[in-house]
């Protein structure tokens, strides 16, 4: 596994728990597209912003293997922002009135 692979695989992990999320909490759906567009930008932000921690791909693939516990992580952490992303967003978007 390369370091893209790892990074794209992230971002499908968010967009599942932003899809799954939305699904469960009926209120908070933000639609197909919205719930995808925010399980990106959800599971980007918050691998880039704890990703410094050691769960990041460089981490994970640091020593040429993969690191399975990392990775776990790294993909708990993705999905875990997706549903973070649609609950904020739309939050937001009530408060906008919109």
């Amino acid at each position: 596994m390369t370091d893209t692979l790892i990074s794209l695989i992230s971002i499908v992990f968010g967009i599942i728990g932003a899809h799954i999320s939305g699904y469960i909490l009926k209120t908070y759906t933000l639609g197909t597209i919205g719930n995808t567009i925010a399980g990106v930008f959800g599971s980007i932000l918050l691998i880039k912003s704890l990703g410094r921690l050691g769960f990041d791909p460089k981490s994970i693939m640091q020593l040429g293997d993969v690191h399975f516990g990392l990775l776990t992580l790294n993909l708990f952490i993705s999905f875990i922002g997706g549903v973070i992303a649609v609950i904020l967003i739309h939050k937001l978007k009530s408060k906008m009135n919109y």
